[in-house]
């Protein structure tokens, strides 16, 4: 018999990898592919599902072949998937009805705002632990329903299906014998009531959703069904792991007890806080939503999500062209004025947590005729931790709990300005991931727990480095509060 492996999709915003872990926990190859941002002149953001399921087939087929393994040793596969963005398929077909939108696109808007369904603001929040936005899958499944051609009619006959992109790629992966998602996807819909644990009816009509037509849902490491992918297994192996990249994120960081705290640096950025069995509603612009379901037992988080962290660099390289690569984003912020009081607020597409202000659009401030390329860079990368200091700080309110610790990973830890900068304005300890894919990491670690080839021993095959403050309180404190003045000048919800 010969070694056992697992092999973690991660499907996220930019692309999807293939990660193939051994039967110690050690990855061995990871490959990936990228995909379309199908961005229009309205600002929509789209993604193309069918684009996505080929490139998952293809990944699994390449990260095989390039570590010269056979498909027999493949003992199970584990899924973790970017949030909130919605896809809409034929129930009989499997195939696509319109492009995903995606969690970044503001499209839905107009629903969110209709009369309806702001009567019910409060009642959302209270039973899905999510304040009313556009941000989440619940008004972009509505407007898929109003606007995907034939959707309407289809969904009366109970002829679609829709969810997140882990419940449609579960589902094509099993030829359409299983419809389903696990609780931290779910949890992230605005449809799902937390504490009853279960699609709640009356949200969904508000919607224009059929609960019944929701997926199914299941703990985070249930078996989600058997795969072949397209004929490559022989026998088909499970799928026996699920979740939400970033809870994944905090499941690889072993963040497994009450109070311990991740910030994934992506696209966006999603700061968790595990707050254990019972969950806490935030006062302070926060949201609650289930960490995971295993074997029985959900635990919950308090989370905050930023549209643009990672996103704000490729915009200095892309759109403003000021840099060529995000590696030239260190030594710019090291070259910059130190006694500049220069802030970017990158509301590009709104404010998220804890704003939740859609109509608010990005800004420099504090320019003065000295402001050239480097400030503006250095502007770039401070915003990033500014953001994630905001959530922290109202993180901290909501838990009567000091973060002494960051847990950090995702590609922009690897920015050293930006770390010290974090450690110093967050006023905590950071402590970087040596593994960079978290994600995958995670939902991999999940699915060997769950298929028995390894149990909790296996955290211990993670490891981290340390970034501590350095920076004096009180310039902390003015900093940050010239930060905070920033942002009132680009809010419209004051």
């Amino acid at each position: 018999m010969g070694n056992k492996y697992i092999i973690s999709i991660d499907q996220s915003t930019q692309g999807t990898k293939a990660l193939l872990f051994s039967e110690k926990g050690n990855l061995c190859v990871r490959t990936d592919l990228s995909h379309r941002q199908i961005v229009n002149e309205q600002g929509w953001v789209s993604h193309d599902g069918e684009e996505i399921y080929r490139n998952t087939m293809q990944v699994i087929r390449n990260v095989l072949k390039q570590a010269n393994v056979s498909p027999d040793d493949v003992a199970g596969i584990g899924i973790s998937n970017q949030r909130e963005t919605a896809i809409l398929w034929d129930r009989e077909s499997r195939k696509p009805m319109d492009h995903a939108v995606v969690w970044q696109c503001a499209r839905a808007a107009e629903i969110c705002e209709r009369k309806e369904i702001q009567d019910m603001a409060e009642q959302v929040r209270l039973k899905t632990g999510l304040k009313l936005s556009p941000y989440f899958t619940a008004a972009k499944i509505c407007w898929l329903l109003e606007n995907a051609e034939g959707a309407a009619e289809k969904a009366k006959q109970h002829k679609v299906c829709h969810g997140t992109i882990d419940a449609y790629l579960v589902y094509r992966m099993t030829k359409g014998e299983v419809y389903a998602t696990d609780y931290s996807n779910a949890s992230r819909t605005q449809l799902f009531n937390v504490f009853e644990l279960k699609w709640d009816e009356e949200i969904c009509r508000a919607f224009g959703i059929d609960a019944a037509d929701l997926p199914e849902v299941r703990d985070s490491n249930a078996c989600f069904g058997y795969t072949d992918c397209e004929g490559l297994f022989a026998k088909p192996v499970p799928i026996h792991a699920v979740m939400g990249d970033s809870h994944a994120a905090l499941f690889g960081q072993n963040c497994r007890s009450d109070g311990k705290t991740k910030v994934t640096y992506g696209t966006g950025s999603s700061i968790m806080m595990n707050i254990g069995t019972t969950p806490l509603l935030s006062s302070n612009g926060l949201v609650t939503s289930l960490a995971w379901g295993v074997n029985g037992r959900p635990e919950y988080v308090l989370e905050g999500n930023l549209n643009y962290t990672g996103a704000v660099i490729s915009w200095l390289k892309d759109d403003v062209k000021l840099i060529g690569s995000a590696s030239e984003t260190e030594v710019l912020a090291k070259e910059a004025n130190k006694d500049d009081g220069l802030y970017l607020v990158p509301a590009f597409t709104g404010l998220g947590a804890p704003y939740w202000d859609s109509n608010a659009r990005a800004a420099v401030i504090g320019m003065d005729r000295t402001t050239g390329k480097a400030e503006l860079t250095r502007a770039a990368l401070e915003s990033i931790a500014y953001q994630i200091t905001d959530i922290v700080r109202a993180m901290e309110k909501d838990s009567q709990k000091r973060i002494e610790v960051l847990r950090v990973d995702g590609g922009p830890t690897k920015n050293r300005y930006l770390m010290q900068f974090q450690s110093d304005i967050a006023g905590s300890e950071v402590a970087i991931s040596r593994i960079e894919e978290l994600s995958g990491t995670g939902v991999a670690f999940m699915a060997g727990m769950a298929l028995g080839l390894w149990g909790e021993e296996i955290f211990d095959t993670i490891s981290w480095s340390q970034v501590t403050p350095k920076m004096e309180e009180a310039v902390r404190e003015r900093k940050f509060a010239g930060y905070k003045d920033a942002v009132g000048l680009v809010r419209t919800d004051k």
